[in-house]
């Protein structure tokens, strides 16, 4: 199925066998050798370290099993089929409670799709509240509406209404929040005729001649990554935006896709095509469970057909925005998983071959992994503080087995993390949400089911923070302080040289705990809608005057574009300026108000950011599909800059930040030439923006209250005092030389001056 899609990571197998070498031998030795003697050290200590090593045991496992999924990672080629082979598609649009805004944005989007025959894409809306506006939003956009009231089985029985009142071979299914690119079904619909389709020696598609077909071969579903336009919560309350990818990106764009190689990657919910007949040879969306996609999933594998993950970013959506909204999602996915592979008995049904139970049997383990860092961060903390030992062994043991496995681990989780996580940024993840997942995950393996799930929250409000959200992480830290001062000491008193593998334990936890509270403690949102970083063509009109300019960043409230010259532009609510913008097949005018005026000094432009006003509903579908039918501008892999300290150092330095930006409305060139006044009296301009100019006299001399410059030109500056302790004057004649040809060849002048003087002072 063609070689260029087998994505292998730089991983050979010597190293893999001898870190599984080593990682056994490390878990024998841990067992047989350094477990506490209940009789020696007591039951406390014996069943504190009998937990730790448990604890490592299944990480070994888990680890080696994501080993083995991702040092070869498996994505299908695409073919190229005949235009008329594309079938008809029902696009199902599943919501509950959302605004009426934000599914604005994937409905508009949907309509937009690209697709040979536009007449076979059948978009519904699936409301499972049956609320009067939303069906009036589908008539809008003529499309087809399906209303539940009282619907006890949710997102199951939302979808399933709408799949039995419909009827095309292939289903997407898209959550309310989630905008698809215009070429979603044009990057994954073609993956369904796979089993018909080759590669000829030329590397190009034909179909395969009917004794070629494998009959039994069938493609169930194809999982886009489900990615988000707003940074998550780890990203934006650790102020690491444009370091870290979005938390989610590692398992959807790494570990989904090296789950094909068993085939077993997981069908999230949204940003999927489905085959209906896989799905209702399972009969239907999975209910009676929280975690309905991922059952569904499995379903559709058991029966045998194949289902592959892909990397392609081809839709995005809303990331939680509160801590609360994250936890009760990660609680849900937890219970869910839970409770699913219960519910199908995924290690003894035998409707799932070894390759599915194995992988499906890994997401069990993930989800051990939150009991797992609470062992993790009081196992030292038990040692140093309460004189407890989890392990026993010499500093003979450390060097020769603890660290040669513990380097070998390091490499090989380097090696298959990539370059969208590592090591570091998963412990402070997980140390994050843990106390929170604690108790849901252990009720739910006790068979206490919780059944009052909500969808995940993504209205727009403002992220809650508090001390209180950290009281569990603020106690761990200062318990693993204290126990890096103990330790310290035995190091120092006792030449105790083992205790270094205890504090530099006790650090890494340390770090997470302390990155875990910042995260906890939250940050101020500063906008309410997401800001995009774009480079595209703009052109500004106000009134006659038209400017070219770019556009640099763009949001459903609001632009921003920059220009070489300084410009007078009106801001006040009655004053309005025009921007056209362009982009693909995509073309808007909106109107708005200039807020803020800066000048780039280390570029030498002009920035004008614009408040965008209400628009007319055909330019606010045009212009939304400029904000979104791209790809995002977060970050898609780790930066080099991330580091422990660095981040830590980061966080403080921000959260304690005091300046204000400035909110100027108009451009202030820096001038400073002499001028001389209609009285003769020579003056200095120090700077200027268009309405008020700042002046100084030369020693000795006095500034009179009012002034005239340029005397004698049809672009006389007829200047007031303002503000007298500040040598600020009003222009009073501003509106007419902003209209003065000549008078704008002086500022252009200036403005080039001011660029010159600030390049010098920069070299």
């Amino acid at each position: 199925m063609g070689k260029h899609k087998i994505k292998k990571i730089s991983f050979s197998k010597s190293l893999a066998m001898i870190t599984v070498i080593g990682l056994l031998l490390y878990i024998g030795w841990r067992l047989i050798f350094t477990v506490p003697d209940h009789e020696k050290y007591g039951w406390v200590a014996s069943i504190a370290g009998i937990c730790l090593l448990i604890a490592e045991t299944i990480s070994v496992i888990e680890a080696l099993i994501q080993c083995w999924q991702l040092s070869r990672q498996y994505e299908p080629p695409m073919p190229v089929i005949p235009e008329e082979w594309y079938p008809d598609v029902d696009v199902m649009i599943a919501t509950h409670n959302e605004e009426e805004d934000l599914l604005f944005k994937t409905v508009n989007a949907c309509t937009r799709m690209k697709y040979p025959d536009k007449s076979k894409v059948h978009i519904h809306i699936c409301d499972d509240t049956n609320r009067p506006e939303i069906k009036m939003l589908a008539q809008k956009f003529g499309v087809n509406y399906f209303g539940l009231s009282d619907n006890k089985l949710a997102k199951a029985g939302n979808l399933n209404n709408a799949i039995a009142k419909t009827s095309a071979p292939l289903i997407v299914t898209f959550d309310a929040d989630m905008i698809p690119n215009s070429e979603f079904l044009l990057e994954t619909v073609p993956y369904f005729f796979l089993p018909k389709m080759k590669q000829d020696e030329n590397g190009d598609w034909i179909p395969k001649k009917e004794f070629e077909i494998d009959e039994d071969e069938k493609i169930g579903f194809i999982q886009t990554p489900q990615t988000f336009y707003n940074p998550d919560l780890f990203q934006y309350n650790l102020y690491s935006e444009k370091q870290i990818p979005n938390e989610q990106d590692y398992f959807f764009r790494q570990v989904n896709i090296g789950r094909n190689r068993s085939n077993a990657p997981i069908y999230a919910g949204s940003n999927t095509v489905i085959s209906r007949e896989a799905l209702e040879l399972v009969g239907g969306i999975r209910t009676g469970t929280i975690t309905e996609d991922f059952e569904t999933g499995l379903m559709i594998q058991a029966e045998g057909y194949k289902c592959y993950a892909v990397d392609k970013l081809l839709a995005k959506g809303m990331a939680p925005i509160t801590i609360k909204s994250l936890i009760k999602q990660r609680e849900r996915w937890g219970r869910g998983c839970i409770y699913s592979l219960r519910r199908v008995h995924i290690l003894l049904n035998p409707k799932f071959d070894f390759k599915l139970k194995w992988a499906y049997f890994s997401c069990r383990l993930y989800w051990g992994s939150f009991t797992r860092r609470l062992i993790y961060i009081m196992a030292p903390i038990f040692f140093a503080v309460f004189s407890i030992p989890v392990v026993t062994t010499g500093l003979g043991g450390v060097l020769c087995v603890w660290l040669p496995s513990y380097i070998l681990y390091a490499i090989t989780l380097k090696k298959i993390s990539g370059d969208i996580r590592n090591t570091r940024w998963s412990n402070i993840i997980d140390t994050a949400i843990f106390p929170y997942m604690l108790l849901p995950l252990w009720a739910e393996s006790l068979f206490i089911r919780k059944k009052d799930f909500h969808v995940t929250n993504k209205s727009r409000v403002q992220s809650e923070s508090g001390v209180y959200l950290a009281l569990p992480h603020i106690v761990l830290f200062v318990l693993s302080v204290i126990s890096i001062i103990v330790m310290i000491k035995d190091l120092i008193m006792y030449s105790a040289f083992g205790s270094i593998v205890v504090i530099y334990w006790l650090l890494i936890n340390s770090s997470s705990l302390l990155m875990s509270i910042f995260f906890m403690l939250g940050r101020k949102s500063e906008r309410m809608t997401e800001r995009f970083q774009v480079s595209l063509p703009i052109e500004v009109r106000n009134g006659e005057n038209v400017y070219d300019g770019t556009m640099v960043d763009i949001s459903e409230n609001g632009l921003a574009f920059i220009l070489d010259s300084a410009v007078y532009f009106p801001y006040n609510e009655e004053d309005r300026i025009e921007c056209s913008i362009k982009y693909n097949e995509y073309f808007a005018t909106v109107l708005g108000k200039i807020v803020t005026v800066k000048k780039e000094s280390n570029r030498g432009y002009w920035k004008y950011c614009l408040s965008v006003n209400e628009m007319d509903e055909e330019t606010k579908k045009e212009y939304f599909q400029i904000i979104y039918d791209r790809v995002h501008t977060l970050p898609k892999k780790l930066s080099l800059n991330s580091s422990y300290f660095g981040d830590i150092a980061k966080n403080v330095a921000r959260r304690t930040e005091t300046g204000e930006a400035s909110r100027r409305h108009t451009a202030r060139i820096v001038v400073n030439e002499k001028f001389e006044t209609e009285s003769g009296q020579t003056v200095i301009v120090e700077n200027f923006n268009f309405e008020f100019v700042r002046l100084s006299a030369l020693e000795g001399e006095e500034l009179p209250d009012r002034l005239t410059l340029f005397s004698g030109t049809d672009y006389e500056m007829k200047c007031e005092v303002h503000y007298k302790e500040t040598r600020i004057f009003a222009i009073n004649n501003w509106k007419e030389l902003v209209e003065n040809i000549e008078f704008l060849k002086i500022v252009d002048k200036w403005n080039r001056g001011s660029r010159r003087n600030r390049t010098r002072g920069e070299k």
